[in-house]
């Protein structure tokens, strides 16, 4: 398994997508009207892909995972670049910080962060927060998941990819539970590799502490699961096969 995309919810793909392509200076996948996916490249043939897939309403539900884009020592021009792009300023409360918070052009918050040292050799987005209620305990989750490494530092507990470049996924507290019945607007798919077995990772899935469970999304072909702390993933069939059992057959309760 290894982590493949952000899928972020969208009233208009292309429009968004194309304002984080060229935020990000990505590369385009798929530009549909109803879907919009472009590359980040991490390491050699290793990627985080950024699927924008439409939804008929605006999703407002808390954002549990957002973007941190690197700033550094260009934060000001970055931002004002952003600026040009269709990004607003945005004041969510957050006070006297050293990052600079901005909406995209839907108004989902994301911020453009200050030097970290930890922030080096990750591109052009510095890290993935997630809203964890145990965020020592997320941390393991998802590594195993997603084969991504525990990073050193002072600040959340954090994964890397093993290469050691590419953004950081870092476990924070939350400043609440998770709503039940909200749909994530941002969240992480995870793509399965040739002879995984999707029902034994569901039962792994749910002795961790996650869940599978049936959203009323219509048909898909892929698995969703939510983690210990109850946000949304996608397991997604390996290439080149279909998805392999039933979902449901190996999950906790529905939160």
């Amino acid at each position: 398994m290894f982590l493949e995309n952000l899928g972020i919810d969208a009233l208009d793909p292309l429009r968004l997508g194309r304002f984080w392509e060229a935020a990000l200076g990505t590369t385009t996948l798929t530009a549909e009207p109803d879907i919009f996916e472009t590359r980040l490249e991490i390491a050699g043939e290793d990627y985080l892909d950024l699927c924008f897939a439409q939804v008929p309403v605006h999703n407002d539900a808390p954002l549990r995972l957002h973007l941190d884009l690197r700033g550094g020592d260009q934060q000001l021009e970055i931002a004002d670049r952003l600026r040009s792009l269709g990004a607003r300023d945005l004041d969510i409360g957050q006070g006297d910080v050293p990052w600079i918070v901005l909406a995209d052009v839907e108004g989902t918050p994301f911020c453009v962060t200050e030097g970290r040292e930890a922030y080096t050799d990750t591109g052009p987005i510095a890290a993935l927060p997630l809203d964890s209620a145990d965020p020592e305990r997320d941390v393991d989750f998802w590594a195993w998941i997603t084969g991504w490494t525990q990073a050193p530092g002072d600040g959340p507990p954090t994964l890397r990819h093993p290469s050691g470049r590419g953004p950081l996924l870092e476990l924070c507290e939350e400043p609440e539970p998770k709503r039940p019945g909200a749909k994530n607007p941002i969240h992480l798919d995870v793509r399965l590799e040739a002879g995984d077995d999707p029902d034994r990772i569901a039962a792994e899935v749910a002795r961790r502490g996650g869940h599978e469970f049936l959203p009323d999304w219509g048909e898909l072909p892929w698995r969703v699961f939510r983690d210990p702390s109850g946000n949304e993933f996608c397991l997604l069939p390996a290439p080149g096969s279909t998805p392999g059992s039933t979902p449901g057959t190996a999950s906790g309760p529905a939160a």
